[in-house]
């Protein structure tokens, strides 16, 4: 158990957030807390959903494999390095790619599936 990180949401990767969030909102009884041209937020209870814009998106063949599933965690934090340490600690691996490392990190799982570390989920 870690001291510094607690669940933050459940990311869904997507052509256009907008309508995704809209049906999860529906869906859940929530509603869309932040929306722009590339991440919509629903709130729903202590729970959020997000909707994120991929460019070249493709929809899960599932079934299949030949498009996986597309949806990953995003863990929060108030303090992003305490919070890498723990991560680490545990056998993450920092990914080298870090679109906005001022406000959320993204690491890989031992089985390489990518989540964040993020400062930007409120309470």
């Amino acid at each position: 158990m870690t001291e510094h990180v607690r669940f933050g949401a459940v990311s869904f990767d997507c052509e256009d957030p907008h309508p995704l969030a809209d049906f999860w909102a529906a869906v859940i009884n929530g509603e869309v807390a932040f929306r722009s041209d590339t991440f919509d937020a629903v709130k729903a209870g202590p729970l959020w959903l997000t909707a994120i814009k991929v460019e070249n998106y493709q929809p899960p063949t599932w079934p299949g494999d030949a498009t996986p599933k597309q949806m990953h965690l995003d863990l929060a934090v108030s303090d992003l390095a305490a919070g890498e340490r723990e991560v680490l600690a545990l056998g993450a691996t920092k990914s080298e790619t870090q679109p906005a490392p001022e406000t959320y990190l993204v690491f890989l799982d031992p089985a390489g599936h990518p989540f964040c570390l993020s400062t930007m989920i409120p309470e």
